[in-house]
């Protein structure tokens, strides 16, 4: 078993250092609310008070954090020679990170992701690997950006059809058994027909811009227009800006009940 260091325990740091401990591995935690770490250390965790003290002597990071980051000093504090560190994004949600059946896209040298195995097969039950390191972030973010435009355009659709009186029960089986219908859009379609955005939240309004951001960002140093996914930026923007950026990002209806009246 591997010794992992968790950096960042939000709903999805937390739910991989849960499965961490459950596959076996030795876990190191770090988050900036310290209170976070207090139920992994009742199962086995080790909670530290820095980056760099839970980075100290282990062979993986794990960094889940808004801000992509590996603070000053954090690295020194690994092994020496310093272990792999193959990038990875998840596509998934919490359950399925807590269950260990993440779809990692990974960016890595092939021997430093034979290294890494026995961490990520404990987190994901698929791991593809899209070539050296910053391939995997790079379709993180290329499917994050077509992400945000779905959702968004689920909101504008289903504000159209509120107006227009429809049926939304039926509106929404409809979408689901239809061609637009993907596990998102059925998802988001669902809490947004039952106005479900502030409990049991799964990806916050904040995280879903900052997701598109990071998505236009590498768009423009591409040298790619991505006119959807400015809109659909605005739209999260002007989402936050209303107040909702803790809410679910499904709350992103609200933009446009705001647009057609």
């Amino acid at each position: 078993m591997a010794r992992v260091a968790c950096i960042g325990l939000g709903i999805m740091g937390h739910a991989m250092a849960g499965r961490l401990l459950t596959a076996g591995h030795v876990v190191h935690v770090y988050n900036r609310t310290a209170a976070r770490a207090e139920s992994l250390a009742l199962r086995g965790a080790t909670a530290f008070a820095t980056p760099k003290s839970a980075c100290r002597g282990v062979d993986a990071v794990v960094v889940l954090d808004p801000v992509p980051w590996l603070g000053a000093g954090t690295r020194d504090a690994l092994r020496s020679p310093a272990p792999a560190l193959p990038r990875c994004a998840g596509d998934g949600l919490p359950d399925a990170a807590a269950a260990g059946t993440l779809t990692l896209l990974v960016g890595a040298a092939g021997e430093d992701l034979h290294l890494a195995r026995s961490v990520l097969d404990a987190l994901a039950s698929r791991v593809v690997h899209f070539g050296p390191v910053g391939a995997g972030t790079a379709y993180k973010l290329m499917i994050n950006l077509i992400g945000a435009v779905q959702i968004a355009s689920i909101a504008e659709g289903l504000a159209i059809a509120e107006r227009a009186g429809l049926d939304l029960a039926l509106v929404g089986d409809a979408i689901a058994s239809g061609q637009a219908a993907s596990p998102q859009v059925v998802r988001n379609t669902r809490r947004m027909l039952a106005g479900d955005h502030d409990r049991n939240i799964v990806f916050t309004a904040a995280l879903r811009l900052k997701d598109v951001e990071y998505g236009l960002e590498l768009a423009s140093s591409l040298g790619i227009g991505a006119p959807f996914g400015a809109l659909a930026a605005s739209a999260y923007r002007q989402l936050c800006a209303m107040g909702y950026a803790p809410l679910n990002e499904s709350k992103i209806i609200e933009v446009s009940r705001l647009h057609t009246g």
